[in-house]
């Protein structure tokens, strides 16, 4: 009874949790694409050349609390605001350093602009300290139809204003009051909708038994967002904002399905596999669930991109972006893999083993750092071919202590998903040797991918893949 209970909550949070993350980022999506069109890739390097500052500090302002919140089996208001204090100082924190620093990050990139921009977007690490807490406690109760009407009355709204501002000639301020107002808006509309209100208490055992579980998660996701980073900090300072443009379009368009699919899956499927972390044979199967369910929507939708790269920009962003292609198609082989590190990485969390996550973390990095070492005396294209080299290798790295802790090896999860890949790959060869019969970019465009998910889903069925089935069950219901 109880498993029914928790599994017909599970549905219900996927629906809720896929409806926010599809729904806000389809509105960025289609707004985003009507504002490329309006700006000029220059003005998108510029804002690129402060993701490195922003990330970093986002993950300082998180510090592995959330996760640990989520984790906790049993919490209190006192673990609660003990949090949401020490989110809001390090937020306070966070931003009075880069706004002291605003005028060096200038200086690095020869870029005066940067000094106000800088001081403008990292008004955000004060927004998003204030509601960190309360995406966990929504998420604890598998409450993400809220947080659907939160993100998507912030993005839509953002959307707007950018949209009216890039038409009105502000270039890349119209990006830089879109992010502020976005996360301003999400704030405010988390405080609106929560009934948790924060007491006046800080607690030292609280904050000592969610730091030494939540520091290690800072420690390794203060690796993966400077590593992830790097790349941008490399290819603004050497080569152009124009291309560091390019590169920040193409890894946008990459990550979006990947991690928002992957995303929506692990938010839902992490407190559920919390309650069930003592239970190593449900975790076993669960998790091997979860795996195929992921990769069986991501891998087509990467494939058919990477397949249909080169007449998608041309028609979403117009010529000028055709540069984007090139990388698009090579990230997307990258970015495929999100999901299976993702899960990898969420099964040694749900076991309280987030130290394993950072030793992982060094050794990625290390393997990473020399990549990008070699691959930044060519071009951006040969940075890329890096990029996906590394993201590899580095799936069998998160694999090794999936087997330690639940018993299963990287070979046992290839078995489950290569029949997956194989269909994947068949269907985007198939689409990109059919391109040339259409002489039309949009022509190109909608018969490539209608021919090709129409070969996905004919291939599912006759192999007799099981997630098609869970699928159509899910939509059903």
């Amino acid at each position: 009874m109880e498993d029914q209970s928790l599994k017909a909550r599970t549905i219900k949070g996927v629906l809720w949790s896929a409806s926010e993350r599809f729904g806000s980022q389809g509105i960025h999506f289609i707004l985003g694409i009507i504002i490329a069109r309006l700006l000029l890739p220059s003005d998108y390097g510029l804002i690129g050349m402060l993701s490195v500052f922003m990330a970093v500090s986002q993950t300082f302002i998180d510090s592995g609390f959330y996760k640990a919140l989520v984790r906790k089996k049993e919490l209190s208001d006192v673990d609660f605001s003990t949090a949401f204090y020490f989110n809001i100082v390090i937020g306070v924190l966070c931003y009075g350093l880069l706004f002291v620093s605003a005028p060096y990050i200038s200086s690095f990139y020869h870029e005066p602009r940067l000094t106000i921009l800088t001081r403008v977007i990292g008004l955000n690490l004060i927004f998003n300290s204030f509601c960190v807490v309360q995406r966990a406690y929504f998420t604890i109760r598998i409450d993400f139809k809220t947080q659907t009407k939160i993100t998507f009355i912030a993005s839509f709204c953002s959307g707007i204003a950018a949209l009216f501002l890039a038409y009105k000639g502000w270039g890349f301020w119209a990006l830089a009051i879109q992010s502020v107002l976005l996360n301003l808006l999400t704030a405010s509309l988390f405080w609106l909708y929560s009934r948790w209100r924060p007491l006046w208490c800080f607690s030292k055992k609280s904050f000592v038994d969610m730091f030494s579980f939540g520091s290690k998660l800072l420690a390794s996701g203060l690796l993966e967002t400077i590593y992830q980073n790097l790349y941008t900090i490399v290819i603004g300072k050497k080569f152009s904002a124009t291309d560091l443009g390019y590169y920040t379009r193409a890894y946008g368009f990459a990550i979006l399905p990947s991690e928002n699919i992957s995303t929506v899956l692990s938010r839902v499927f992490y407190p559920v596999l919390s309650k069930m972390q003592d239970d190593d044979e449900r975790l076993y199967y669960n998790y091997r669930r979860l795996l195929r369910l992921s990769v069986y929507i991501v891998f087509p939708i990467m494939i058919a991109m990477a397949a249909l790269s080169t007449p998608m920009i041309s028609f979403l962003l117009t010529d000028k972006w055709l540069e984007v292609a090139p990388l698009l198609k090579l990230l997307s082989f990258a970015m495929m893999l999100y999901p299976v590190s993702l899960i990898n990485l969420n099964i040694i969390m749900v076991k309280g083993r987030s130290d394993l996550t950072l030793r992982l973390e060094v050794v990625k990095k290390i393997l990473g750092i020399g990549v990008l070492c070699i691959t930044v005396q060519y071009s951006v294209f040969v940075m890329c071919c890096g990029l996906v080299f590394t993201w590899y290798i580095g799936l069998f790295v998160n694999t090794y202590y999936t087997k330690k802790l639940i018993g299963l090896s990287i070979w046992s999860q290839l078995k489950d998903i290569y029949p997956i890949f194989l269909l994947s790959i068949f269907s985007g060869v198939v689409v990109y040797l059919l391109l040339p019969c259409f002489s039309v970019v949009w022509a190109q465009l909608l018969l490539g991918c209608i021919i090709y998910f129409f070969i996905y889903a004919t291939g599912s069925y006759m192999l007799g893949l099981p997630e098609l089935k869970e699928i159509l069950n899910i939509i059903k219901k």
